[in-house]
């Protein structure tokens, strides 16, 4: 089988220890089990839209980047964003009711999967775009310099926005002016149905970087305590003005979104990239080190469960926004809101019939 892992690059610095792993495997477990919620809320048709893409495989990424960041801290995810926002504090409830459609969730039900933000938690928003929100963190890192507030601004991107020119222009701007801004690339082998060795023939991306003037690091995701040990090292160095770029090399589990049965991969490809399950090797390693015993690490494990399962009782129980809600928060308060066009034909032809 082609190898599709490129040499990984870690920054100095060693993993965390038995203390730090427990947390970072809980965080990685209620973000797995979220996931399987949202295939199955997809499943039961409860679902907002067609399109849901599952971050299964990837949780390192999320927990041990999200580990390194202060409250202060800004960021924007991508398709595959649930796990990053569940890391940071999200209450999942909400964010299953958001993905349902629901009024209860996050954005009123108008964001859905791919667009949730809050800017409570520091979430300056998802963008279905490929690479589209990777220019806000610059924005985000200069505002923090003038203001001279003790914040890093981190953009979460796949793998396919490495092809895309703005992240390269985002990474001189950071660079040029000394920005409190982390760039990290989640590298799960494809973008879309794309393999990265079909798209890029240098998938080294932490050269990419450091020509630019970052910090550059890339990582095994297998290893969730390398991931935040390496995040933590490039998030001290962007709170000083050195902006960094960390790549985490992982592997997605399923195809591009939901109803993608990823015919593009062979099975013994698949098999074998499941392998490398940060959250089974996180459990492994707690147990090696009789840092947890296996019935703890089992009712962690349910607890988990119970909690994911009610969000979907939560997303179902709820309501739909009302039709009238249609343009809140899209004008601004006290402006007149636009005629719905139904309405307004039938205004204009009864005063015809008049």
């Amino acid at each position: 089988m082609t190898e599709l892992r490129p040499d990984i690059r870690p920054a100095n610095g060693s993993p965390g220890g038995n203390s730090g792993l427990l947390p970072l495997y809980r965080t990685m477990r209620r973000i797995r089990s979220f996931e399987e919620r949202v295939g199955e809320l997809f499943v039961r048709g409860l679902s907002a839209g067609s399109m849901l893409h599952l971050s299964i495989g990837e949780e390192s990424a999320a927990a041990g980047v999200v580990k390194a960041m202060a409250p202060a801290d800004t960021f924007t995810t991508h398709h595959r964003g649930h796990g990053i926002f569940l890391a940071r504090g999200a209450d999942p409830a909400r964010m299953m009711a958001e993905i349902g459609g629901k009024e209860t969730g996050y954005c009123a039900g108008k964001g859905g999967s791919m667009h949730i933000a809050d800017m409570a938690l520091g979430h300056l928003g998802a963008n279905a775009i490929v690479g589209g929100g990777i220019p806000a963190v610059v924005g985000a890192g200069l505002s923090a310099k003038r203001l001279k507030k003790d914040s890093v601004s981190v953009a979460f991107f796949g793998d396919g926005a490495t092809g895309q020119g703005i992240l390269y222009e985002s990474m001189n701007m950071a660079a040029l002016w000394d920005l409190p801004v982390m760039f990290v690339c989640i590298n799960n082998q494809y973008g879309m149905g794309t393999r990265i060795d079909q798209a890029t023939r240098n998938a080294a991306f932490d050269e990419r970087a450091r020509a630019f003037g970052l910090n550059g690091a890339m990582v095994d995701g297998d290893d969730v305590e390398e991931v935040a040990a390496a995040a933590q090292e490039l998030m001290d160095e962007a709170r000083a003005g050195k902006p960094g770029f960390l790549a985490v090399s992982c592997y997605r589990f399923y195809g591009h979104a939901r109803m993608d049965k990823s015919p593009y991969r062979a099975e013994a490809e698949e098999a074998e990239g499941r392998l490398r399950d940060p959250v089974l090797k996180a459990r492994l390693r707690l147990l090696e080190r009789g840092a947890a015993a296996e019935t703890e690490l089992d009712a962690l494990d349910a607890e988990i469960a119970a909690e994911m399962d009610a969000t979907i009782d939560f997303a179902a129980a709820s309501v739909a926004p009302p039709l009238s809600s249609m343009f809140r928060d899209v004008y601004a308060v006290g402006e007149p809101e636009p005629e719905p066009l139904r309405t307004r034909l039938d205004r204009v032809l009864s005063k015809g019939a008049a």
